[in-house]
């Protein structure tokens, strides 16, 4: 069932916490399973042996499935942009990747190349950063020709270093994996090759799965994170905090201790400058702190938030009672060699929050590197 909390008006506004000191009390429910309405296959999928694989996971879940008669996906246009993103949202299409995806891009700083298993995210962030970005209804498309992806990255590993890919650059892995397995299957792969790193990253809890896989120190599992307010306002569909930072935990401590002995990180993003804005990144950070008092192989990244004129337009249609602020008027302009425009925090807010962050990080956790502040 479709998760409607983001089409309801936010009464508990950003600015209902400006005069105040309170924290939230911390929410710890689950992320709720994705059971998308409606499930379709291409006729190309279905011919995978990886798509038959998905085919029996989507009929464990006792969810119908629609074979297509042709690779054509149809039937999302809603009356609205509204209706045409529940319709998107509720949809998982099994295809498969088109030859261009095995011309992989480059995605720095997250990673070297970027290695899509699906794109289309069951989540709804508010400040989504894949409105403007794919084209079309967001509809999830997972791969079932991802077997194939997979081997077309050893063109890209170079000698000498390890290389990176990232596979949530587009998707959140964890929130659809039940469905697709295709974390599990990249996992395994990048378990053997000595020469390259798998990085996802997810706001979503159910790792079970992944705690046994032969990983052999090659995947990077992170998790991404934000302030109390920022969550339970901004990520609807979601795993609470509390639950992502267990999942953290879980994913990192060694696997005699019932863990999954991987590499972990956190993904701080996007940060907001919400009212009392420290207080509440602070108790983040003390909580992460409490949740990985072992030690571990961390790394963190910081992200702040932006926002493009498009990615502005799309996200207003979607979320027209959003409490987020995209007033253009407050932020500086960056634009990037395409001449694209994108709307970032003022110079001197950015040095304020970079030398906050790196210094209450580095008070923490002393031991483990920034990967870098964009």
């Amino acid at each position: 069932m479709l998760d409607t909390s983001p089409f309801v008006s936010l009464s508990d506004s950003f600015l209902s916490d400006s005069n105040t000191n309170v924290r939230p009390t911390p929410l710890t429910h689950s992320a709720r399973l994705w059971l998308p309405k409606r499930v379709v296959f291409t006729p190309d999928a279905l011919q995978q042996p990886f798509g038959q694989q998905m085919f029996e996971r989507v009929k464990a879940h006792g969810l119908e499935v629609e074979k297509l008669k042709s690779n054509r996906i149809t039937g999302l246009r809603g009356v609205d942009e509204r209706e045409t993103y529940r319709n998107a949202k509720n949809t998982l299409a099994v295809v498969c990747a088109p030859p261009s995806a095995l011309r992989l891009q480059p995605t720095p700083p997250s990673a070297d190349w970027q290695m899509n298993l699906a794109e289309g995210c069951p989540a709804h962030c508010q400040y989504c950063y894949l409105a403007g970005s794919l084209a079309g209804p967001p509809v999830v498309r997972a791969y079932a020709n991802l077997p194939e992806l997979l081997q077309n990255t050893t063109r890209y590993e170079q000698p000498g270093r390890v290389t990176s890919f990232e596979v949530s650059c587009y998707t959140d892995v964890l929130g659809i994996e039940h469905l697709t397995g295709g974390l599990e299957e990249c996992i395994r792969y990048y378990g053997t090759r000595e020469g390259a790193q798998l990085r996802f990253v997810s706001k979503y809890d159910r790792v079970d799965a992944l705690l046994g896989l032969p990983h052999h120190g090659r995947t990077r599992a992170r998790v991404s994170l934000n302030a109390e307010p920022v969550a339970r306002r901004l990520e609807g569909g979601t795993a609470s905090v509390e639950a992502r930072l267990q999942v953290l935990r879980r994913l990192a401590l060694p696997v005699e201790q019932g863990g999954g002995g991987y590499p972990v990180g956190v993904v701080l993003a996007p940060i907001l400058q919400i009212p009392n804005w420290r207080e509440h990144y602070l108790d983040l950070l003390d909580r992460i702190a409490g949740a990985l008092d072992f030690p571990c192989d961390l790394t963190v990244e910081f992200i702040t938030h932006r926002f493009t004129p498009g990615s502005k337009d799309v996200l207003l249609q979607w979320y027209p009672n959003t409490s987020l602020d995209f007033d253009e008027a407050t932020r500086a302009v960056k634009r990037n060699k395409f001449g694209g425009t994108k709307y970032v925090y003022q110079p001197d807010d950015m040095r304020t929050m970079k030398q906050f962050f790196y210094q209450e990080w580095q008070k923490r956790f002393p031991s483990a590197p920034v990967q870098y502040w964009t």
